[in-house]
């Protein structure tokens, strides 16, 4: 998976969000596995960088998409589907990362709807606001890329090194 374009370089992304990325709570993140190839601050930042700049371009609150994309996986056990089931994950993981965040820090309504609706479809929690869709919408994109698009480049490689023996 590749790195997150530029989001070190853009200001104001970086005036939203700052507070959090330097705390330890976040910072412990990356100590945990995401989608087999990446670690969960980096899916985290994937996520609340692609909502913000969305947000940007569709007018909406990109304060809300910043922090509620960068806090909507805060929790910090590693999900094993042996041991617990999607939908049980699915729910359980977002009220932990609800309950994480307000610990943290002070949630707008918009931003606690954002980390615990995040799941919509895999849960019945509707999202009440637009962020909280595209944050949704985001997190998917991001998940499949993480997950999948490492395994299809392996296969290519594989491939393509076999057509050319």
């Amino acid at each position: 998976m590749g790195s997150i374009p530029d989001w070190k370089k853009d200001t104001n992304y970086l005036l939203m969000v700052n507070d959090l990325l330097v705390t330890p709570e976040i910072q412990r993140l990356k100590t945990i596995r995401q989608h087999h190839y990446s670690n969960r601050f980096d899916h985290s930042v994937r996520v609340s960088y692609r909502s913000y700049l969305i947000g940007r371009k569709l007018h909406l609150n990109t304060r809300a998409l910043a922090r509620g994309g960068l806090l909507h996986d805060l929790f910090y056990y590693d999900w094993d589907p042996q041991q617990l089931n999607f939908r049980t994950h699915a729910y359980l993981h977002a009220h932990l990362a609800l309950k994480n965040a307000a610990a943290l820090t002070s949630l707008s309504p918009m931003e606690a709807d954002i980390i615990v609706k995040h799941m919509f479809g895999a849960t019945t929690e509707i999202p009440r606001y637009w962020e909280s869709i595209v944050v949704n919408l985001v997190d998917d994109e991001c998940a499949i890329q993480e997950a999948i698009a490492p395994k299809f480049t392996a296969w290519k490689n594989k491939f393509l090194l076999k057509k050319i023996n």
